[in-house]
């Protein structure tokens, strides 16, 4: 089989690197890929939303399967543009990953399927949402509807945080387009965890659980980034079976009931304690960063499987999973997620890899010249498995040790204290 992957980051390495492990495989190309996924397959130039060029190349490539990993393509419909013309598509259509691409959306639907989250209002008005929050018990949640790459979420602890929070996403347009209507909830306590299933449109195969590191500073302090790092499998008081019956199964129900089926993958998070977990919002395809653990532990043919996705038909009925745990730690340029500098040259992935149970997973990089350099924010992902979690974060903490490149960062937390 000859298989298209489309986007750039760690979490299109990731799928590139198990997908290359299938018998099935064939040939492997990237759109347009990053300085690592050259290693496992052909990188081709073109943009993630240009559809008519990546349909053209599916088809005269001959391409058994495209693979969609970021979620803007998936907002704007291009399984919609791919299944038009006949090309087997891994993920949601436009209309189904508006679960993600709108909040309010997704709220909706979690009101009609009856799933936990929690309470809720949806303004496209900034006068009525300044008189709400007036009468608001802080702290709450103030979020731009539309994608924000995962910035445009605030935790408002009073009311001068939330008019804030309002002006920079409706006046300011911070987020563009993805603030016109915003989301006003109340705030959840307790513990975050990433949940993850892949699906036919009726059927669905849980993940274990696992829990992203989004602030950029240790101790979960800072602004938040598109994730420092993640480990799976995590402890909760939630049986994955219940997850997939409260959290999973009813908004696949609902979307198939309203004639917009959801195929691919679907990724809630989930806040709470103890047996009480709530959805703090869904996503339409793979998380980046836990795509990357995720992978090093599934022992199934992950091509067999994202095929029968697309083609509407899962046969198996459970996931294979290696025993033990995976930790990821990201990588990042100086200045993230703020402004940082691109182009600075990375050494000593080579060194790192050098123990057989780690994996360096790219993000932001590219190669040029015959030298690998930094070209985005979160640069490297340095993966590791072990049969218990802390020698998995002590064998990736030495791999991250002989990595270098001018001003990298990093949490050195990931995955403490569990």
């Amino acid at each position: 089989m000859n298989v298209l992957i489309i986007g750039g980051g760690g979490r299109e390495h990731a799928l590139g690197w198990k997908i290359a492990q299938s018998p099935k495989l064939d040939k492997l190309y990237f759109a347009p890929g990053n300085g690592g996924t050259q290693a496992l397959g052909q990188n081709v130039d073109i943009g993630v939303q240009d559809f008519a060029a990546l349909a053209k190349f599916a088809q005269a490539n001959t391409i058994d399967l495209t693979i969609v990993g970021p979620d803007d393509p998936l907002a704007a419909g291009i399984v919609d543009y791919f299944q038009k013309r006949k090309l087997a598509v891994f993920g949601p259509t436009k209309a189904a990953a508006q679960i993600e691409a709108s909040k309010a959306f997704a709220k909706g639907l979690m009101r009609q399927a009856r799933v936990p989250t929690a309470e809720f209002q949806v303004f496209d008005d900034r006068t009525k949402a300044l008189n709400y929050i007036e009468q608001a018990k802080f702290p709450i949640v103030v979020k731009a509807s539309g994608l924000a790459l995962g910035k445009g979420v605030y935790i408002c602890q009073n009311l001068a945080e939330a008019k804030q929070a309002i002006d920079d996403m409706m006046v300011a347009k911070l987020f563009g387009e993805a603030g016109d209507q915003i989301v006003i909830e109340d705030y959840l306590d307790g513990q975050e965890i990433s949940v993850h299933a892949i699906t036919d449109g009726t059927r669905a195969l849980m993940f274990p659980f696992a829990r992203d590191h989004k602030p950029i500073f240790d101790g979960n302090k800072g602004p938040n980034t598109g994730g420092m790092g993640v480990i799976a499998p995590v402890p909760a008081m939630i049986s994955e079976q219940d997850a997939h019956d409260q959290f999973v199964q009813p908004i696949i129900s609902a979307l198939k009931k309203d004639h917009q089926p959801f195929s691919g993958c679907l990724y809630p998070g989930l806040k709470g304690s103890g047996s009480d977990y709530r959805v703090l919002e869904y996503n339409a395809r793979f998380g980046d960063p836990e795509t990357e653990v995720y992978m090093r532990l599934l022992e199934d043919d992950l091509l067999e499987l994202l095929l029968e996705c697309a083609k509407g038909h899962l046969t198996k009925t459970s996931l294979s999973w290696r025993p033990g745990f995976a930790i990821s730690v990201v990588l990042a340029s100086a200045g993230y997620p703020g402004s940082y500098k691109k182009g600075l040259e990375i050494s000593g992935i080579e060194a790192a890899e050098a123990d057989p149970d780690v994996v360096v997973f790219h993000a932001g990089t590219k190669v040029s010249d015959g030298k690998l350099l930094t070209n985005g924010g979160r640069v490297l992902n340095v993966t590791a498995v072990g049969v218990t979690l802390e020698q998995a974060r002590t064998t990736a903490y030495q791999a991250v040790e002989k990595i270098d490149f001018s001003g990298k960062q990093f949490r050195s937390d990931i995955g403490a204290g569990l």
